[in-house]
């Protein structure tokens, strides 16, 4: 069992998002922040998939810390934009722009686009390494489409836009409700036993 584990992010809420879902596996584990483990550097994510992101993200950590290391790469695909912007959700409108700015973006790219061809995914990918190299990977992937307008208050990045086969967004939902089907906790949920045959070896 590990009693440390790195999650490759200075989020608190991921943090403790991450510490439920994978409780049933790792109850002694204690997840720390970057902010926690006392790293102050940003991985530049070069990779053309969420896999390679994440992978490169587990890596350089894990030699940073020489920690176990969670790390994910997550965002939006959208097939009216040819799978766009898919690794580049966090920076396709320009590199410090708001949510509120990319939700925009993203409206006026589709303002073309009719109802029935605004089909969207939300991708997560996660990577699990130990400090000796060995690494896991697991996704995970919601789909929807893209609605016409800001709903919900709930959420964070383009839940307001993504509209599920319900007729609801993910902003709508509470967080309980989100993470019983968002695209990262159907990866935590693939790669939880994958996590504990590694740590059974």
């Amino acid at each position: 069992m590990i009693d440390r584990l790195l999650v490759a992010t200075n989020n608190v809420g991921k943090v403790r998002e991450y510490g439920r879902l994978l409780a049933a596996i790792l109850p002694q584990t204690r997840l720390l922040s970057l902010a926690q483990a006392g790293i102050d550097y940003d991985v530049d994510e070069t990779g053309e998939t969420f896999a390679a992101n994440a992978q490169l993200k587990a890596e350089a950590y894990g030699r940073l810390s020489d920690l176990p290391v969670l790390a994910d790469d997550s965002g939006l695909t959208v097939a009216a934009l040819g799978g766009w912007p898919g690794v580049h959700s966090k920076r396709w409108a320009g590199e410090e722009t708001t949510a509120a700015e990319r939700n925009a973006f993203l409206l006026a790219k589709l303002a073309a686009v009719p109802a029935g061809q605004r089909q969207a995914q939300f991708v997560c990918v996660i990577s699990f390494r130990l400090p000796d190299g060995r690494q896991v990977q697991a996704e995970g992937r919601l789909a929807g489409e893209i609605g016409f307008e800001i709903r919900g208050t709930h959420g964070f990045g383009y839940d307001p836009l993504f509209v599920l086969p319900e007729g609801v967004t993910l902003a709508e939902l509470t967080a309980d409700e989100k993470n019983a089907i968002s695209h990262r906790g159907r990866a935590a949920r693939a790669i939880a036993p994958q996590i504990a045959a590694l740590l059974a070896e």
